[in-house]
């Protein structure tokens, strides 16, 4: 159940109360001009998404603009989802996937395995590192002989102010 409305609180889209600033959060308030094609294709955006303000909806997209930036540096901090489905009796597919996994173990934060119906699998591995050695290791991961798909997302925990943490054991 969401919070009751305050006084004061304005309506957010479908009518519900907008979350109130945490105390010591502070905000800068800027205008923005833009045309009236593209501001109802914002406002189409937003609704879509179910965001709860242009202004959430906007700072969505310049974290996106920023991350795709500092992802274009090869050692950049990054962080991947892979996804792979295949079936479990496939020959030697798990022997194969467990290879892999080890190989790029140092930068294996998760790993998680999901039976689905009709003998298939899906797993899921979450990444950490610099950007190309993350890249290498999901297409080495999606590449294994007996993997029916697999696909990759890569992000930075930059835009959320935070770091992977990931540091190598040989490095001083």
């Amino acid at each position: 159940m969401g919070r009751r409305a305050r006084p004061g609180d304005r309506p957010g889209p479908g009518g519900a109360p907008r979350p109130r600033k945490r105390k010591g959060e502070h905000v800068i308030r800027l205008g923005v001009s833009l045309e009236p094609d593209l501001l109802a294709l914002l406002d189409s955006w937003v609704m879509a998404r179910n965001s709860p303000s242009r202004s959430d909806a906007i700072r969505a997209l310049i974290r996106k603009e920023l991350a795709e930036q500092e992802l274009g540096d090869p050692n950049s901090d990054s962080v991947a989802s892979v996804l792979l489905i295949y079936r479990h009796d496939a020959p030697n597919v798990l022997r194969r996937l467990t290879s892999v996994e080890h190989r790029w173990g140092v930068h294996i934060r998760s790993s998680s395995h999901v039976h689905l119906e009709g003998g298939s699998c899906m797993q899921l591995i979450g990444l950490v590192g610099k950007r190309d050695e993350v890249v290498h290791a999901a297409e080495d991961l999606r590449g294994v002989k007996g993997i029916a798909f697999g696909r990759y997302t890569l992000g930075t925990p930059m835009v959320a102010g935070g770091a992977t943490g990931h540091r190598h054991p040989h490095a001083g």
